[in-house]
């Protein structure tokens, strides 16, 4: 017996089987797959908009504040050692996230 003869004894073609598979692959788009993209864009974007006095955290750890923003590299002030600012060069995709400024802390605390 050949492949074809058993796959018509076994019942042949179904088409609700490709209906299931579809079903599958349209959950799998909006619960796995969209999410993804939509976080990446937003990363992306956040990472675009960095500009001069934006507190940010790495994906390291390190937290500082922009002091200079250029095509892929961010400077960043980290601290002050013997009154001299603290700078470190990142690349902009290792920018994990943008903190709240303090100033927009109070300004929330404030409406609320």
């Amino acid at each position: 017996m050949n492949t074809a003869t058993l796959w018509l004894q076994a019942g042949g073609f179904d088409p609700m089987n490709f209906i299931f598979i579809g079903a599958l692959l349209f959950i799998m788009y909006f619960f796995l797959i969209r999410p993804q993209t939509q976080a990446q864009k937003q990363q992306q974007s956040m990472q675009d908009g960095l500009g001069k006095g934006d507190r940010v955290v790495t994906s390291g750890g390190l937290r500082g504040v922009v002091a200079k923003a250029e095509n892929d590299v961010v400077t960043l002030e980290v601290g002050h050692v013997k009154g001299d600012k603290m700078r470190i060069e990142v690349d902009r995709s290792r920018i994990d996230r943008k903190l709240e400024s303090p100033d927009k802390a109070e300004k929330t605390k404030e409406g609320a």
